[in-house]
């Protein structure tokens, strides 16, 4: 069975569908794109079918064409496909772009000079080469004339610019990658979505311990200015990803939760202060102060007022 499609067609063609389908299916974000993009995959697999169903056709029309003619007309055709193909067409590029001359005709080239036997030919710079140069050489004229006469940017323009291009994209990819903090970045979250994230991991993993409103059981209370082990957003985030203190309080939790989830419910426990809970457990720790909080005003003294005599 001969293809008539040929194969410098067929074979990128194939190949780069079969890449689509793969980049399709890997790269697809949080669901699957052809769930998100059915109509895409729908049309690479019309693409793949229309080309096996272009194929069959013309094998099938040459099939019945083969059967016409007569067994001398058959034989020709025969031997004609048996005959190697040759690219007739890479190779006249590929003359134009060397200008090498065949093998018969370098005794036409060769020069005088002869280094023990060796001989050399006068062979032309390939035209590729002399394309490449004059392009170089006109790249050059042209950032000549604009860096150097017009004082275009500078590299280090160039290089603040990309710097801080880069800022804007790491700081717009910190607002969507919430994993992407620990103990010295970690801020306090006050958006609503976000406490009630971290009161829901809250109630599943630390109320049976510090009891579902942080008043404290075996835990201590979470309400009150006393903290074993700090208080404030940065030290409550590392107690609950390292654990408390060794050989006794609570496990680390930074290999059961992710940094986001370990942030919101840290913002939640702070969110806590203050409630003072029913039967709550007595203070445990230090007294903490935040040193971030502004201090208290001083009170002002009140000005004597003569007394009317």
């Amino acid at each position: 069975m001969r293809h008539f499609i040929p194969s410098w067609i067929r074979v990128p063609v194939l190949f780069f569908t079969i890449f689509a389908l793969m980049e399709y299916f890997i790269d697809s974000g949080e669901q699957p794109a052809f769930i998100a993009f059915p109509i895409t995959l729908f049309f690479l697999l019309m693409v793949l079918l229309l080309l096996i169903a272009i194929e069959l056709i013309l094998i099938s029309i040459e099939n019945i064409m083969f059967n016409t003619l007569s067994e001398e007309a058959k034989q020709r055709y025969l031997e004609a496909r048996q005959r190697p193909r040759e690219w007739t067409w890479g190779k006249r590029v590929y003359q134009k772009l060397t200008a090498s001359r065949p093998i018969q005709e370098e005794g036409e080239i060769i020069l005088d000079h002869d280094y023990d036997g060796i001989k050399e030919l006068d062979n032309r710079l390939p035209p590729w080469w002399i394309y490449l140069f004059y392009a170089t050489a006109i790249f050059g004229a042209i950032y000549l004339v604009r860096f150097h006469i017009f004082d275009d940017y500078t590299q280090k323009e160039e290089f603040e610019q990309n710097m801080a291009e880069a800022r804007l994209a790491v700081e717009e990819y910190k607002k969507t990658a919430k994993d992407l903090v620990d103990a010295s970045t970690v801020e306090l979250l006050t958006e609503a979505s976000d406490l009630r994230a971290g009161e829901a991991v809250f109630t599943a993993n630390c109320a049976v311990c510090h009891k579902p409103d942080g008043g404290g059981s075996i835990g201590p209370n979470l309400t009150d200015d006393y903290w074993i082990l700090g208080g404030g957003i940065s030290n409550v985030f590392n107690t609950i990803s390292e654990g408390g203190r060794d050989g006794k309080g609570m496990v680390a939790w930074k290999s059961t939760l992710k940094p986001g989830e370990i942030a919101q419910v840290a913002s939640y426990v702070i969110s806590l202060h203050g409630t003072n809970p029913p039967d709550a457990k007595a203070p445990e720790g230090d007294l903490y102060t935040d040193p971030n909080a502004a201090p208290p005003a001083e009170p002002q003294a009140e000005e004597s007022q003569p007394s009317a005599e």
